[in-house]
């Protein structure tokens, strides 16, 4: 699975503003700015997504209130050190300090997306209802779908996925002993 964050974005308060965003594609958390990095606007930033292209120069990520270029990027300790343009001091690296990252989804037909899975109806391979996604949960060994009953199927038994429904193939009992 390559995960990605929850929807995320503000609509505009105007009616024009409202139409204009209600066209754009949704908005996910990549990522979030931890603090600043140096005296030349670098930012730390934590991503969310093990999409790590999401870092490339030239990349854009929005705030939710404006755009960001990556200029520069580069791992470090776990995290990216990120230059962005316009932001060329420390004080304006630590103004964009805790700001949520947003991108728009990549296109991925053979990916699972978190915000692709979530509300999606969980059936067997026979078509018996199984509950609807409510979140993920991260798990070492395969992530795992949490089911509105209860229930946790980890995603090595999805075997398809279509808009709003999944198809699974559990081992037999595994839901059972959960309810």
């Amino acid at each position: 699975m390559a995960p990605e964050g929850q929807p995320g974005g503000q609509r505009g308060g105007q009616e024009s503003s409202d139409r204009q965003t209600a066209r754009q594609e949704p908005r996910l958390e990549v990522g979030r700015v931890a603090k600043p990095h140096g005296l030349r606007g670098e930012v730390i930033v934590q991503l969310v997504t093990n999409r790590t292209e999401r870092l490339n120069p030239g990349s854009r990520l929005s705030t939710g209130h404006r755009e960001l270029e990556v200029l520069t990027s580069s791992a470090h300790q776990g995290r990216y050190i990120v230059a962005f343009a316009g932001v060329g001091n420390r004080e304006a690296a630590d103004a964009l300090r805790g700001t949520v990252l947003l991108a728009p989804p990549l296109a991925d037909p053979d990916a699972l997306w978190a915000h692709e899975l979530v509300g999606a109806q969980v059936v067997d391979q026979s078509g018996c209802r199984l509950g609807q996604v409510i979140s993920l949960q991260a798990n070492p060994a395969s992530d795992l779908l949490v089911l509105d009953g209860g229930g946790l199927v980890p995603l090595c038994f999805v075997v398809e996925h279509t808009a709003g429904r999944v198809v699974v193939d559990p081992p037999a009992g595994l839901l059972d002993a959960q309810a």
